[in-house]
């Protein structure tokens, strides 16, 4: 790990004397008797699966994956929601863009599970097993695909994490991949008061994703495409709409139902909003990031951090991809693969202790 690394706040997040507190007041039952638990039928490694399907904002319905420790059957656990980034990714953190299968977020539940911890991962409206995309008018599309609906989702995941009764209720949390990020820092403000104990930041911009796009396009794209980019993040700014007569190149990146969506996403403000929040929080960045670019786009929320008197830190992690993958070589995207065992370290490092698995 480079010399970046902010550690804020003093002592373990959540005292022992806290915990004892907690469990007195709740459902959470005695240990497992040491013999089930070691060695024996529900030794720590061994997961179970079961697949979900809950409500949402707008009638949409959401499919996901929610992945335990088999000794949950005997004992709570700790649960967190894993939100996936930007585009047509679905549950596993796949997309049909990329040139490999990632399975980034299948990757972290898995990990997660082995070592005490579920999770529940989802498509994303629009993809895989979820409400697919509205074929009707542009209208319809744009409120399907608004802002505040990908928010929504992330708090009905939460909601249906809660409902199971596996899952500690005093021991959750989020983690968002990319774009991800971006929506679990939002659905963070509102799930404050149902008292969400921890956030993971993975690959997350600190700017807005307006200068970031802008800096994108000026350092890869052809000097050509520079002028409809800024004609259509003003269009998109102004009023909501994307411009109907941009460049093929320019089309994926911004579709025409997307206009209300992007508004507030080019707007969104992340260090504000961390700087705001009183969730403890980790930030995992990896340093050969592409798209996140280290530290231009990461130092706003390391400075964020700073500000607040909540338990942070901040990890950025050399030779490791913008989907947590190790990279080898310069040239090399890190699409495919596993998890970096250092990001896979530092995740269960910091989450381990901060919900008691």
């Amino acid at each position: 790990m480079i010399g970046r690394r902010a550690l804020l706040g003093a002592g373990a997040l959540v005292p022992g004397a806290v915990w004892a507190q907690t469990r007195a007041q709740t459902r959470a039952p005695a240990p497992a008797p040491r013999s089930l638990t070691e060695g024996g039928w529900y030794a720590k490694g061994k997961t179970k699966t079961r697949q979900v399907r809950f409500a949402s904002t707008g009638g949409v319905t959401l499919a996901g994956t929610l992945l335990m420790p088999l000794f949950s059957e005997i004992q709570y656990v700790p649960g967190i929601v894993l939100v996936a980034g930007s585009g047509p990714t679905d549950r596993d953190g796949n997309n049909p863009l990329a040139p490999d299968r990632v399975d980034l977020l299948k990757d972290i539940a898995e990990l997660l599970a082995r070592n005490g911890i579920a999770s529940l991962r989802y498509d994303k409206r629009g993809i895989g097993q979820s409400t697919q995309r509205p074929r009707g008018s542009l209208e319809e599309q744009e409120a399907f695909f608004a802002w505040d609906n990908f928010v929504g989702d992330v708090e009905a995941a939460h909601a249906e994490l809660l409902r199971h009764d596996e899952i500690k209720p005093y021991a959750t949390a989020l983690l968002g991949h990319s774009e991800g990020g971006l929506l679990a820092l939002a659905a963070s403000q509102a799930l404050a008061a149902k008292k969400l104990h921890a956030l993971v930041l993975a690959a997350t911009p600190g700017r807005k994703l307006e200068v970031i796009l802008r800096a994108q396009i000026a350092r890869d794209a052809p000097p050509s495409l520079r002028p409809p980019t800024d004609r259509a993040i003003a269009a998109i700014l102004e009023n909501g709409r994307v411009p109907n007569n941009l460049p093929p190149e320019l089309q994926l990146l911004f579709p025409l139902y997307a206009g209300p969506f992007l508004k507030s996403l080019l707007s969104f403000d992340p260090a504000a909003a961390l700087a705001g929040s009183r969730t403890p929080c980790l930030l995992v960045q990896g340093g050969a990031d592409r798209q996140v670019v280290p530290m231009e786009d990461v130092q706003p929320l390391i400075d964020a951090l700073r500000t607040r008197n909540v338990s942070g830190e901040a990890l950025v992690i050399p030779q490791v991809s913008h989907n947590l993958k190790t990279v080898s070589s310069p040239t090399d995207p890190g699409f495919g693969g596993p998890l970096s065992p250092v990001v896979a370290e530092a995740l269960l490092k910091w989450l381990v202790p901060a919900l008691g698995a």
